[in-house]
C-alpha cells in the first residue's frame, strides 16, 4: 500500500485545516495509507477514522534563537520520526507557511508545497519596504520543490511575485459532497430560537480584515433587510464588528454565532449565502454552499470566486451599493443565484490530480 503524509502546523478551525482533512479522505479513497503530521496538538475538527494522526511539538525548538538552526534541526527530527514511525512516504504534502519553512529542510522525497493564499497579500509585499528580503526568503523555500496552488489566481500571484524559478500548477481544494450533505442533516434548532424565523442570509468566515465584514454590514444596512443576517465565525475583529452592527442600528437584524466545526446545517437552511471578502486563496465556503444547493452571492475578489461562480453572482470588491443590491435580489429571488456543484471537486478526483502531477 502506498503512503501519503500531509503536514500542517495544527488542525484548529480554518479552511486550510478542513481542506487537509478532506484531501486525506481523497487519498484514502484512492487506496493510500494516509497520515497527518502536525506541530501543535491544537485541533477543533473531528478526526476522520480513515486517517492516522501524529504530533511532534515544535514549541521547544522556539528556544533556539537562530532560525538558521531552529528549522533544520526540527526538520531532521521530523524526518527521523516519519521514517521510524511511518516509513518512507510516497508523497509528502506540506500545507501553509508555518509547515513549509520547516519542510524546506526535510530530506523526504516527493515533497509538494500547497500554496493556499496569494503570496503578495499574505506577506504584504505590495506595501512592505522589506519586500526584496521577503521575496528572497520565499524563493529559497519554494523554488526547491513543486508547488500546488489552490486556484488559478493564487498561481498567477505566486508566479508574478516569486518569478519563473517556481514550478507550479493549480489543483483546487477537495470537497466531500456526501459528507457535507450528511453533516447538514444534523439538528440545529437553537438558531431558529435566536432568529425567531427560519429564513435568513448567512456569512461564514473569520473576523479579520480580508473578510470585509464592514462592507457586509454596510451593504446589508442598505439592502431591504427582509431577512436576518447570520454571521458564523470567530476572530480578532469580532467585537469591532459587533460595535459596527450597533452603530448601524442592526442589533435586531444580525445574529452573531461563534465558530462551529459543523457549519453545514446553517448553510443548508439559509435562504442565501453571502461572501464579502477582499481577498481569498480559494474560498471553501462557496463550493460547500453549492453542495447543499444554497444560492450564493460573492465579491469578485482576487482569486477563487470567479473560478466557481458566473458573473451574475459576483460584485466588485468593496462596492457597498452593488453588494446591497445583490443581497436584496438574493432575498427576493434566491433561485436566480443557484449554481450546480462541480463534481471535479470530489476528494478522490482531487487526490488523483496530485498523483498525476508527481508522475508527470
Amino acid at each position: 500500500m502506498k503512503t501519503v503524509l500531509l503536514v500542517i502546523n495544527c488542525l484548529q478551525g480554518g479552511g486550510a485545516e478542513r481542506s487537509v482533512l478532506t484531501l486525506g479522505q481523497g487519498f484514502y479513497e484512492l487506496g493510500y495509507d494516509v497520515h497527518i503530521l502536525r506541530f501543535k496538538s491544537l485541533a477543533e475538527y473531528d478526526f476522520n477514522p480513515n486517517i492516522n494522526y501524529h504530533v511532534i511539538n515544535f514549541k521547544p525548538y522556539k528556544l533556539i534563537p537562530a532560525s538558521q538552526l531552529r528549522y533544520p534541526l526540527f526538520a531532521r527530527m521530523v524526518d527521523k520520526y516519519v521514517l521510524d514511525r511511518i516509513g518512507q512516504p510516497d508523497i509528502v504534502i506540506s500545507n501553509l507557511f508555518a509547515a513549509d519553512r520547516i519542510m524546506a529542510y526535510s530530506k523526504l522525497p516527493n515533497l509538494i508545497y500547497v500554496i493556499r493564499n496569494t503570496i503578495s497579500n499574505k506577506f504584504n509585499l505590495t506595501d512592505n519596504h522589506k519586500t526584496e528580503q521577503v521575496v528572497k526568503k520565499l524563493r529559497q523555500i519554494y523554488e526547491s520543490k513543486p508547488c500546488v496552488c489552490v486556484s488559478k489566481g493564487v498561481e498567477s500571484d505566486l508566479q508574478a511575485t516569486l518569478g519563473s524559478c517556481i514550478t507550479s500548477t493549480t489543483i483546487y481544494n477537495a470537497f466531500d459532497k456526501v459528507s457535507i450533505e450528511q453533516l447538514a442533516n444534523e439538528p440545529f434548532s437553537y438558531i431558529h430560537n435566536a432568529l425567531k424565523t427560519n429564513q435568513y442570509l448567512l456569512h461564514v468566515g473569520s473576523f479579520k480584515p480580508e473578510k470585509a465584514h464592514d462592507v457586509l454590514l454596510k451593504a446589508y444596512a442598505n439592502s431591504s433587510m427582509a431577512y436576518p443576517l447570520v454571521l458564523l465565525g470567530k476572530g480578532k475583529m469580532l467585537n469591532q464588528t459587533k460595535l459596527l452592527a450597533k452603530d448601524l442600528g442592526l442589533e435586531d437584524k444580525i445574529v452573531f454565532l461563534e465558530f462551529n466545526k459543523n457549519p453545514y446545517p446553517f448553510m443548508k437552511h439559509a435562504r442565501g449565502f453571502v461572501l464579502s471578502s477582499r481577498s481569498e486563496g480559494f474560498v471553501r465556503v462557496i463550493p460547500e454552499a453549492l453542495a447543499l444547493n444554497t444560492p450564493v452571492v460573492s465579491t469578485d475578489c482576487q482569486s477563487g470566486p470567479n473560478e466557481i461562480l458566473p458573473a451574475n453572482n459576483l460584485v466588485s470588491v468593496d462596492d457597498v451599493a452593488a453588494l446591497a443590491s445583490k443581497m436584496t435580489k438574493l432575498m427576493v429571488d434566491p433561485q436566480s443565484f443557484k449554481v450546480d456543484f462541480d463534481e471535479r471537486f470530489l476528494p478522490k478526483k482531487i487526490a488523483q490530480q496530485y498523483v498525476d502531477y508527481l508522475d508527470s
